[in-house]
């Protein structure tokens, strides 16, 4: 093999799914060139992939996926490297399974310009180990003020516009924005937070926040703005998307504009599925996140909402913080968890609890949140790039942060026990998990 050329690798014996293709069955696979280029189904043809100078991987009793596509990511750099550089975060994701990254624009400065845009590009094609993809800033400075310039930014390589982090107040601006969107037919992503409702709350409105004496976020906060989004997605055609849904109201209304045909389309998180206000108690500001965990029936009303499609896509929203900013009073503390090392770990335990199929959960954290951004990712089709992990689905592991390779330790989930483990990871062919740890 020359220098620099990627070697020919056939992964063989893995019970292999992928949604995009319908497989779920036993079967060989063969990287060239870190592309697919064939896959080896044994109920159509029982003879084995055999094909000279090739890597041979046996990964008998083991799943082989796509790799994830986390359309929910906050790199941090450019401006806030002592949080996540794109380099540890980029390590970080492919420990975790994570093959594609979004990531958000509330950098600083903001990704509201293809100047920014452009560097986190070059950025990630120099020192990340996975693709990067930038969604820029729906308003400059993500001030709710004034629309960026978002044929410029889509021109340099943004693939959604978003202000996340920040509600977009204004309604008319948010029309527009859902307006021009359509020239470029790529998403508005809603960060659904009526600030006005949540006044300066740092936990969900309820017995919880009264427990603590904390102000609380009623959940009608995101209700009425998810509500608000879905009449203008009404109004103009154009495609919405609703980040980290959290509440039952939500999810209803969600359900309601899909039935009447509007263009919607919803991710939730781990921590929505999997912890409650409760995780709060005792002031633990590694589970303060924004919006707020909600109540018992809001996550079963998650998962309902999983399980019959309502909601399109699970991300992370990983948000490294810098320990700092965690360790202090509970008001004071900044939101968010590191979740990217987390997300597929987290996600896999509903379908252990019998919620989701390997199918259906695989193909909420890879095509699915593909083909809404039209990334060609989260495939296994021959001519794909060979990003897939190898997966235990059985074998159990203790989540511990102190071996997080992202630089934020900010995790709920620390010293949890799971179902699963990933055993590699693979990025254009190139199997990468053990050279990041």
């Amino acid at each position: 093999m020359e220098k620099g050329e990627i070697e020919d690798i056939i992964i063989k014996n893995a019970y292999i799914i992928d949604p995009s293709q319908g497989i779920d069955e036993i079967g060989d696979i063969f990287i060239r060139n870190g592309k697919i280029n064939k896959i080896k189904l044994f109920n159509k043809n029982k003879e084995p992939l055999i094909l000279h100078n090739a890597k041979i991987i046996d990964a008998s009793g083991l799943y082989l996926f796509p790799g994830l596509v986390d359309m929910h990511v906050h790199l941090r750099e450019p401006g806030y490297e002592y949080k996540e550089t794109i380099k540890s975060g980029t390590k970080a994701a492919v420990k975790g399974g994570v093959t594609s990254i979004c990531c958000m624009p509330n950098t600083k400065p903001v990704n509201d310009n293809k100047t920014v845009t452009q560097f986190i590009i070059q950025k990630a094609k120099a020192e990340g180990v996975c693709p990067v993809f930038p969604i820029g800033a729906v308003t400059k400075g993500q001030k709710g003020e004034e629309l960026s310039e978002m044929g410029i930014m889509y021109e340099a390589g943004c693939i959604a516009f978003s202000d996340d982090g920040h509600p977009i107040m204004n309604a008319l601006l948010m029309r527009r924005a859902l307006e021009y969107s359509k020239t470029f037919d790529v998403p508005i992503i809603s960060h659904p937070e009526d600030l006005n409702l949540s006044a300066s709350g740092v936990v969900n409105e309820g017995e919880i926040s009264i427990k603590l004496g904390l102000r609380g976020i009623p959940k009608e906060s995101e209700i009425i703005m998810i509500k608000r989004d879905i009449e203008l997605a009404s109004l103009t055609g154009g495609k919405l998307h609703i980040a980290h849904v959290s509440t039952e109201g939500g999810v209803k209304a969600i359900k309601e504009a899909k039935k009447a045909g509007i263009n919607i389309t919803a991710e939730t998180c781990p921590h929505y599925f999997t912890l409650t206000e409760k995780a709060v108690e005792g002031y633990n500001t590694n589970a303060k996140v924004n919006p707020p965990l909600r109540t018992e029936k809001d996550l079963q009303a998650i998962k309902e909402g999983l399980e019959d499609g309502t909601i399109d896509v699970i991300a992370s929203d990983h948000a490294p913080h810098h320990k700092d900013e965690k360790l202090c009073e509970f008001e004071r503390a900044a939101s968010g968890i590191s979740g990217i090392e987390t997300l597929f770990l987290l996600s896999l335990q509903l379908y252990h609890e019998k919620l989701l199929s390997l199918s259906e959960l695989i193909k909420k954290l890879t095509i699915n949140p593909s083909s809404i951004l039209k990334l060609n990712k989260g495939t296994l089709k021959p001519g794909s790039d060979a990003d897939l992990i190898l997966v235990d689905i059985n074998e159990e592991c203790t989540i511990d942060t102190t071996t997080f390779i992202s630089k934020g330790k900010n995790s709920p989930f620390d010293g949890w026990k799971v179902r699963g483990k990933i055993i590699e990871t693979f990025v254009s062919g190139k199997p990468l998990k053990e050279k990041v740890i």
